[in-house]
């Protein structure tokens, strides 16, 4: 194997498992900035070492051991050394005696745990939502701050700063190692689902740039939650997560077509759909409601794209139970998001105006203002009823606030065609 190659894979095995690594580390160190430092100062020592002597046949042992041995020269020469020293010194000398297979055995203990531990570290309320994406994808996503801010266009400096800022909030707030319990809990993890759920949807829908999709960024916070699922097996709130993500993932390769551009959801080649994630979605919506009895948030948006992928056509699809479940998703978790899906769910099932109403409704709501969908609804609606001249408008005014290319594209061209009087497609 050439140095190369050796790099490459060095470069591969890292990104699984940092991970595992990182969190590891911080059971042991109780910092995950110095516990970060200590994985790259591993990565390095690989970089170094194994296109001399080859990769071991365990590397993630190798790399664990090394950041522990470096773990332990860092807090002999620091402060913690008071009162960690005696009984990191054993564990040290205890690894150093260890025959292989007892210290593969001891690196992969708690290794589910400690991961739990970390994903809810990563995701503490103490941080903005921005520090906690960011955050989360270094540490569990593996990803560098070069990559995020690719995927969310922003400055590399900002993301950086963000990582930084959020590893230093932690350490000063002496944030925890741990998996909260009882009340606690369910607070922490709502903030976990919401951070995947973040980067799901910035990979689903773009807020910026000029790709509809980021497929990427779906595949990371996919991954996350399927990872969570396993960890936090008796939550049904993660199953509807990862359910949601499945059902929604699955559309991915008809929500755009050869050049890029949007295709609205009813316009879509439904045989492009993925069976494979579909029917694992379905499993999971089906371990969510069993778990649970009655559906959270997650678990009802899954339920709901559950009614889109069991529709062979679109215009199978069973927009009554759509507009049933958005009143109980508008019951349990109310917000004008969500009432705006539940007009467009009205309006499929009981007509435009029905919709509209609902919509007019939301104008004068100020955390919409801003909001480029609710114009965008507004103008589908008006166009259905053949209020072209207003729905005009409100295509342009949608087109003006989104910061996505090729969602103005396709606002525009919406705009241009009721100045034409010709027929549109139907809302996504």
């Amino acid at each position: 194997m050439t140095a190369t190659d050796t790099h490459r894979a060095v470069d591969a095995i890292f990104r699984i498992e940092s991970a595992k690594l990182i969190a590891g580390l911080t059971r042991m160190v109780r910092d995950v900035g110095l516990a970060e430092d200590l994985a790259q100062d591993a990565l390095v020592a690989a970089l170094e070492t194994w296109p001399k002597s080859g990769v071991p046949d365990n590397p993630a042992a190798w790399l664990m051991a090394t950041a522990k041995h470096r773990a332990i020269d860092r807090l002999r020469r620091s402060k913690l050394l008071e009162r960690k020293h005696e009984e990191l010194g054993r564990d040290l000398e205890a690894r150093q005696n260890a025959d292989a297979s007892d210290l593969d055995a001891a690196i992969d203990d708690d290794v589910g745990d400690d991961l739990l531990r970390l994903v809810f570290t990563a995701c503490h309320p103490i941080l903005t939502p921005e520090a906690r994406v960011a955050l989360t994808l270094r540490l569990l996503g593996g990803l560098t701050a070069e990559e995020i801010a690719r995927a969310f266009l922003v400055p590399e400096s900002t993301v950086a700063q963000r990582i930084v800022r959020a590893k230093r909030t932690l350490a000063e707030a002496r944030v925890p190692f741990e998996v909260p319990r009882g009340a606690e809990l369910a607070a922490r993890l709502s903030s976990v689902l919401e951070v995947i759920y973040l980067i799901f949807n910035e990979g689903y829908s773009a807020t910026a740039g000029d790709d509809w999709m980021r497929p990427a960024l779906c595949g990371d916070a996919l991954r996350l939650g399927r990872i969570l699922a396993e960890l936090a097996s008796s939550e049904p709130e993660v199953h509807g997560l990862v359910a949601l993500m499945e059902i929604q993932s699955s559309r991915a390769a008809a929500r755009v077509d050869a050049s890029g551009a949007p295709v609205l959801l009813l316009d879509q080649d439904r045989g492009r759909w993925d069976q494979l994630l579909i029917g694992r979605g379905l499993a999971a919506l089906e371990r969510a409601e069993k778990l649970s009895g009655v559906l959270g948030p997650y678990g009802l948006q899954a339920a709901i794209a559950a009614c889109h992928a069991r529709s062979r056509t679109g215009a199978e699809t069973d927009w009554k139970r759509i507009a049933a479940l958005y009143e109980v998703l508008a019951r349990l978790a109310p917000s004008p998001v969500v009432e705006l899906n539940r007009a467009v769910a009205v309006s499929m099932a009981f007509g435009p105006a029905a919709g509209l109403e609902i919509v007019d409704a939301l104008t004068s709501e100020p955390t919409l203002g801003a909001y480029h969908l609710l114009p965008s609804v507004r103008g589908d609606l008006l166009a259905k009823l053949r209020r072209l001249k207003e729905a005009r408008v409100e295509f342009e005014r949608a087109a003006a606030l989104t910061r996505n290319g090729r969602e103005r594209e396709m606002l525009l061209d919406r705009a241009a065609a009721c100045a034409r009087g010709s027929e549109l497609p139907e809302p996504r």
